[in-house]
């Protein structure tokens, strides 16, 4: 993502800005002097430092009543930015959607209006106007509309002169009292405050002048200082608002969204009733995630006790959407009163497990799958915080379904998913089924016409026994799924696992790409009630790679995920659509060959055990003036076998060389360098892969 000190903005082929280190969007002018750097420890890839266990503690803004749980609502500005959609006809058909979609009744309480909504010059006595185009009835009579739905208006502008979209609409800085008092007598229930054109003004004095403001008006209106965490909001914004934005903007892409979630996690300390971390809006729906991705994105959101604010266009949602949005049992985990931002209990190999203790004396676990391959993530009760006892209460918070544990929490999770899981130490467990685990060993990759062997698991780990286990693989239509060894028992005691042997092919001429197949486990519980537990499992067909050397980037990828825009062939990385990027280029040296991609990023290659070298010259391209930092790592079949330090874009290409001899799956990955994606256009200069005939 373009850095914010370049001043530079760019709209995608379908018309989204993508910007820099700010909540909307900036100008030449926008951005002041910066204030205190990012802490680079605060966004190491993989386990974050803890925060403080008794972090700076400023006077909180609990006594106010205002957002005790974290807000909920929607604002406009990831789907629309500054288009013409952008207006009263939208904002109260999203308040219909919210009442009617049952969003209401969930805790989406917030409508908020994003930047663009004023003219760009006040009146002559000072004040705001409404555009005429966009609100012909004004400010004042869409909050009316909003509030006769039971919901609250929110509104935007920035602690500058400007606000940030390059039209440059008046800011609040100076002004403070008369735009508070406009707001208020609006009926404004909502604050989201920037930080565009600044004036270099101390960040403090800005949001604390705004925050008497918004006092002085009497009416209660929940602040949310968007400041970005340049100057480490989280330490002193307490005193002042209800939420502070710990990160810049977020982007509809898996590379974003986990930066943000690494950024976050570690600022569990500052966090609770009143005040929040804010990793900024959801993104959920826009279409640059998968619904696996969203889950998690959702998911993890919940952990950290975020605000909640929809960023996706509910007008054109679909029903997965909705389905995600609306789970109450998740919204329940963000919305827990005891208001405890979840922390991590451990992150190994991009195995994540994170807990959040619940005021009923549960503990939420989020098993969270970083890697571009399903993975087992295993944790315990009393790693968790539980007091011993006989046997443990187990709820899948998206399949909504009980079970009992031992006190052992597993599951296997797919490729960027989160499997969200409430335990409780309590004598209702044995009410419920074992929890029986279905798992499969290794992603399945199939060559067309080829017989793939499988082990697929179902392993109990209740306090009761599994009775009449049965286990089914099921595949797409023309596909080949044999049992080779016995798939099922007549009891699966405590800690006992069913191993069954399958037999995969795909037909013939199948195409290259990702193919869904289920694993189900069937038993009864001790008591005789029917349950099961499933699995979804993603096949891949793909190509043998040919004998020789071959680059990397005429050579089709298993998957492939990135920071902003796809990842690109023998180009750098434009951020946005397919083909935008320019010639790879670092250190002044041009290639011809390679692939663009933009941090964090993950390129995974079949090589089906017959290759035996990759090689490549790796940095950061040119393009990005002086910015950006990363680093490169090359996996073979999850083994770490080359890799470099930090990378900076003053640097030259550095060459990068892995064994991968025998390895199935080669992985191309490329993290932050510790402060953030900002700027991290990342090439595989001249990547080449060496193999000999596979078998």
């Amino acid at each position: 993502m373009r850095h914010p000190l370049a001043h530079a903005l760019r709209w995608s082929a379908v018309g989204v800005l993508t910007a820099g280190l700010m909540c909307t969007g900036l100008t030449a002018s926008a951005v002041a002097a910066p204030g205190s750097p990012p802490d680079p420890a605060l966004s190491t890839p993989g386990l974050p430092p803890p925060a403080p266990a008794s972090p700076p503690a400023p006077a909180s803004t609990t006594a106010d009543g205002l957002a005790l749980t974290p807000p909920m609502g929607f604002n406009n500005w990831n789907s629309t930015h500054c288009r013409a959609e952008f207006n009263e006809t939208m904002v109260e058909g999203i308040a219909d959607l919210l009442v009617a979609k049952g969003l209401k009744d969930a805790g989406y309480r917030y409508v908020n209006l994003d930047d663009c909504w004023a003219l760009p010059e006040r009146d002559a006595d000072g004040r705001l106007v409404p555009d005429p185009v966009r609100f012909p009835h004004g400010i004042k009579a869409v909050a009316d509309y909003v509030h006769g739905k039971g919901l609250k208006l929110g509104i935007y502008t920035s602690a500058g002169t400007k606000t940030c979209d390059t039209a440059g609409f008046p800011g609040a800085l100076g002004h403070e009292s008369s735009d508070a008092r406009q707001f208020a007598d609006w009926g404004v229930d909502y604050l989201k405050y920037d930080n565009c054109n600044n004036q270099g003004q101390d960040a403090r004095q800005r949001y604390t002048a705004m925050r008497d403001a918004l006092r002085a008006t009497g009416r209660p209106i929940v602040y949310s200082i968007c400041e970005w965490g340049q100057n480490r909001p989280w330490e002193w914004a307490p005193a002042l608002g209800q939420l502070w934005r710990t990160t810049g903007d977020i982007g509809d892409s898996w590379g974003s969204m986990l930066s943000i979630l690494k950024k976050n996690l570690p600022l569990a300390a500052y966090a609770g009733p009143g005040h929040w971390n804010d990793p900024d809006m959801l993104e959920v729906g826009n279409g640059g995630m998968t619904d696996t991705e969203y889950r998690t994105h959702f998911s993890m959101w919940s952990m950290m006790a975020a605000p909640l604010l929809v960023g996706s266009d509910l007008r054109k949602g679909s029903q997965a959407t909705f389905d995600i949005l609306g789970n109450r049992e998740v919204i329940a985990v963000d919305q827990d009163p005891l208001g405890r931002q979840g922390t991590v209990v451990s992150s190994s190999g991009g195995r994540w497990v994170v807990v959040k203790p619940m005021k009923d004396g549960s503990r939420v676990v989020a098993l969270f799958n970083e890697t571009g391959g399903a993975q087992r993530i295993a944790t315990d009760a009393s790693a968790l915080g539980l007091p011993g006892t006989a046997g443990y209460t187990l709820r899948d918070l998206w399949q909504h379904r009980g079970y009992n544990t031992a006190g052992t929490v597993a599951a296997t999770v797919p490729a960027h998913g989160t499997v969200l899981l409430r335990v409780t130490a309590d004598r209702r467990w044995a009410a419920h089924p074992p929890a029986v685990e279905p798992g499969l060993d290794g992603d399945p990759l199939a060559v067309a016409g080829r017989t793939v062997p499988l082990t697929s698991t179902a392993a109990d780990l209740g306090r009761t026994t599994a009775r009449q286990v049965s286990v089914s693989l099921s595949g797409p239509e023309g596909w080949t799924v044999r049992a080779a060894s016995p798939r099922t028992a007549r009891a699966l005691r405590t800690g006992r696992t069913l191993r069954t042997s399958w037999e995969l092919s795909a037909p013939p001429g199948t195409p290259t790409g990702s193919y869904g197949l289920t694993l189900r486990v069937d038993y009864r519980a001790p008591s005789g009630v029917r349950a099961d537990s499933t699995l979804p499992v993603t096949a891949t067909v793909v190509v043998p790679p040919p004998p020789g050397e071959s680059f990397l980037s005429d050579l089709p990828w298993v998957s492939a995920a990135n920071g902003f825009g796809p990842a690109e062939r023998d180009r750098s990385n434009g951020e946005s659509a397919a083909g935008d990027g320019h010639p790879l280029t670092v250190g002044g040296t041009v290639y011809a060959k390679g692939l663009g991609v933009h941090a964090e990023s993950e390129l995974a290659y079949y090589t089906g055990g017959a290759c035996d070298r990759v090689t490549a010259d790796v940095g950061v391209d040119d393009e990005k003036g002086g910015h950006g930092t990363v680093a490169f790592e090359i996996l073979a079949d999850g083994r770490r076998a080359a890799g470099t330090g930090v990378l900076t874009n003053t640097m030259p290409a550095a060459p990068l060389s892995a064994d991968v001899s025998g390895a199935h799956v080669v992985r191309l990955v490329v993290t932050d360098g510790g402060d953030g994606i900002d700027s991290d256009h990342a090439d595989w200069a001249d990547a080449r892969l060496r193999c000999r005939s596979a078998s």
